[in-house]
């Protein structure tokens, strides 16, 4: 009798279990401006640490749901957190009981790219990043299995070096792209239909600065007025275009024919409007220019800032030119986690050229003449970054 009782009590153990799974998560799909997977929910004034924007119309596991936040489950071990907004259910979806990658070609263009395209069965979650010394793009596929049995390769590429994949665990593939240039120039990834495309853009042949496409952001604007001076009230919307105005001036008058600019007016503009915007006009690099703030008066002086480690270089070369305005030294930041630092399209880099809630900063960039200063600086700077990368491949 204990042995049918005992068996019995496993079996429904077995059936409630059964039936537990089948409600564990349900399916959907990526969708909306931008969306963004994050590693975990932890958040400060800018969000949490993102993982990196994925495409729309990805398939994707909910597993569980905190607030306004979904956990996804990307493969066996690796979960991520996606704003609610992000997730569209889909009742029609099945899961398959297991996905493939198929074959990868990489082919140069006629314009400025090189393209790496990846067939996969199904629109799946990933991840990507840069690496330096030696330079490359990694891309991780999650809950997929490897059945790649050839890489074509054709001579038209002129950025792309190498790629190889490794099974890195059980559902993770993870795809190697090599890079002839030490100075990476941006890449763009998402779905043609089950095509994962990575768009490689190429370091331009020229790097005379007048011949480059060059994107100058305005920060805040509008309804978001920033940081406020101390004693003047300044307001960081306002200077920041002085600022940007300034630049782009200097700029044209030294020879460069392509600026653009997020902003010209006082204007409300979402930021993530501002990086769909450059997407779209593909500059060479962004710089984008704000004033800081802290609740100690005492900090001051200049900084720069970026996500990916490949565009890390722009923004030392800002930061080195800053002393020569008699500002001080507050650092070069990385994996900084700011909306227009984290497109990977585009070089680009954020500059705080100081503080606001200091008074002897704020009186330094509220001057009449500092302006024109900046800009020359900042142009300075650009040079000293293209000069290097021009060294680099006479190496």
């Amino acid at each position: 009798m204990r042995q049918i009782l005992f068996l019995a009590f496993v079996l429904c153990t077995c059936c409630l279990n059964a039936q537990k799974d089948s409600v564990l998560y349900w399916l959907g799909k990526s969708t909306g401006k931008l969306p963004a997977l994050a590693f975990g929910l932890g958040d400060d004034r800018l969000g949490g640490t993102k993982m990196g924007y994925i495409d729309t119309n990805i398939v994707m596991k909910v597993i569980d749901s905190v607030q306004n936040i979904y956990q996804v489950q990307l493969s066996k071990y690796h979960t991520a957190f996606i704003d609610k907004s992000f997730i569209k259910k889909d009742s029609l979806l099945q899961e398959k009981p297991f996905y493939l990658t198929n074959s990868i070609i990489a082919r140069g263009t006629d314009t400025c790219y090189d393209i790496v395209s990846i067939n996969l069965d199904e629109k799946l979650p990933y991840r990507s990043w840069m690496e330096t010394e030696p330079s490359k793009i990694i891309l991780e596929i999650f809950g997929v299995q490897a059945n790649t049995n050839w890489i074509t390769q054709l001579s038209t590429l002129k950025e792309v070096k190498n790629i190889y994949y490794n099974q890195v665990e059980d559902d993770v593939v993870r795809v190697t792209i090599d890079l002839k240039h030490k100075q990476q120039w941006g890449y763009s990834l998402g779905y043609a239909n089950k095509l994962l495309v990575l768009k490689v853009k190429r370091q331009p042949e020229n790097l005379d600065i007048t011949k480059l496409k060059i994107a100058i952001d305005a920060g805040h604007g509008g309804t978001n007025s920033g940081a406020e001076g101390i004693r003047s009230k300044a307001s960081e919307k306002e200077y920041t275009l002085i600022f940007a105005k300034a630049l782009a001036s200097y700029l044209k008058k030294n020879g460069v024919k392509n600026v653009i600019m997020t902003r010209t007016t006082d204007t409300s503009y979402d930021i993530k409007d501002r990086v769909l915007f450059l997407q779209q006009k593909n500059p060479d690099f962004l710089i984008s220019i704000h004033l800081n703030s802290s609740s100690n008066a005492e900090v001051n002086g200049s900084s720069t800032y970026y996500k990916h480690i490949g565009f890390r270089p722009l923004s030392e070369s800002l930061l080195k030119r800053m002393p020569e305005l008699k500002l001080n030294e507050f650092g070069n930041v990385g994996n900084f986690n700011f909306t227009l630092n984290s497109p990977t399209d585009f070089v680009n880099a954020l500059l705080e050229v100081a503080f606001l809630s200091n008074e002897t900063d704020e009186r330094k960039v509220t001057d009449s003449k500092f302006p024109p200063k900046l800009a020359i600086q900042v142009y300075k700077g650009i040079v000293d970054w293209l000069n290097e990368i021009q060294r680099q491949r006479l190496q």
